[in-house]
């Protein structure tokens, strides 16, 4: 394998970008075909068309994958040719990419298999690339969007806060594609508040490319502990799954949490930071959490008595042991606040500190004007 690969163009010259932007501007019926799928990240990844590889132009590229399509017309039948593609097949692959072939006389005839075997070369793909202990691909996630927003008032009159917009896509679009960049594609969404405005809009979008499993919470809303809770079924298994709320955009790392997690071995680790607001978790010198505070009441509760406790903000990230469940003493409608206190008191909870990281808790409406500067 070619070393030095330091972006998705493997060191591809400018006569090659000059290249693709001539064959993208002639593009094929029958690449227009395929495109017609593989465009807007409708495979549940994202693909490029006519994308430059080296000293090659890949007719679709999908980079997290490492995956190239290629689209044969009948010159390609021809002895000359068919040597130079499997010298230029070579060459690609060598880069540790996987290059699957089809003939325009597939496209035009027999498309739907086509595109059945597509999806399963990317699901195949992804299950290998799930084996990883920091791809993060197979981990399923939860994202809390069954809140009141009574904070959100006039927009949360009429419609759930997890549709409200930011730059023309909603908060739970944008979480859902946040997950979908650390290969998290089994999401389970809980709703309460206008709950079928979301149930359509993950339906009328097609989980936005991911697997969107429905947590119904329309008798009752049960705040993040008890929505956690009622969504075990859906989220239990041999991992650690992730949790986060629909109302805080971040780009913090998925990858650099897990690390972090999988290092220190904790039941429970979430990002912090030492952005500015009334409610802080508090933590020894160590990260471990050791306690509460509401600045603006004065209120505080500690779990775990030490000096010098330092106070951080939550970011919502959260990464959970699938063991927690069993270790939940809660029930009904509660915070996951509760939780985390409660365990905090003989169990290993870390604070993961990425200060310096977008983050907006787009919890008023006023917040999305400064949520908009930084989530183009």
């Amino acid at each position: 394998m070619k070393s030095g690969n330091i972006d998705m163009h493997y060191g591809a010259p400018k006569l090659i970008f000059q290249r693709a932007e001539e064959l993208r501007r002639y593009s094929t019926h029958e690449e227009n075909i395929i495109w017609g799928y593989l465009s807007g990240n409708q495979a549940g990844v994202k693909f490029r068309r006519q994308h430059p590889i080296f000293l090659y132009v890949a007719d679709f590229y999908c980079h997290s994958l490492k995956l190239v399509i290629e689209i044969d017309g009948g010159i390609h039948q021809n002895s000359d040719v068919k040597i130079n593609d499997a010298k230029r097949q070579a060459e690609i692959e060598s880069f540790g990419i996987k290059v699957i072939r089809f003939t325009n006389e597939q496209v035009i005839h027999t498309p739907e298999i086509i595109l059945q075997s597509i999806s399963d070369t990317i699901k195949d793909i992804q299950s290998l690339n799930s084996g990883s202990p920091l791809g993060a691909g197979g981990l399923k996630a939860m994202i809390f969007a069954a809140g009141l927003g009574t904070r959100f008032k006039p927009w949360t009159d009429k419609h759930p806060k997890a549709l409200a917009l930011v730059n023309g896509k909603s908060l739970l679009q944008r979480n859902i594609e946040y997950l979908q960049k650390y290969e998290i594609r089994d999401v389970v969404v809980n709703v309460h508040h206008f709950a079928n405005q979301v149930i359509d809009a993950v339906k009328s979008n097609n989980g936005w490319g991911s697997n969107i499993i429905i947590s119904d919470e329309t008798n009752e809303v049960l705040e993040t502990g008890g929505g956690l809770l009622k969504a075990r079924p859906l989220l239990e298994g041999n991992d650690p799954f992730i949790t986060l709320n629909v109302d805080i955009l971040t780009d913090l790392d998925i990858n650099k949490l897990l690390a972090f997690h999988l290092q220190h071995k904790p039941l429970i680790s979430f990002g912090v930071t030492n952005r500015q607001t009334s409610r802080y978790f508090l933590f020894d010198e160590h990260g471990r959490l050791c306690g509460w505070r509401n600045t603006k009441t004065g209120e505080e509760k500690i779990s775990v008595q030490k000096d010098n406790l330092v106070q951080k903000a939550y970011s919502c990230v959260v990464v959970f042991q699938p063991e927690v469940f069993g270790l939940i003493k809660q029930t009904g409608k509660f915070s996951l606040t509760e939780t985390y206190l409660d365990l905090a008191k003989d169990k290993l909870i870390l604070g993961y500190d990425h200060s310096g990281d977008k983050l907006v808790d787009v919890g008023r409406p006023e917040s999305v004007a400064i949520a908009e500067k930084f989530f183009t």
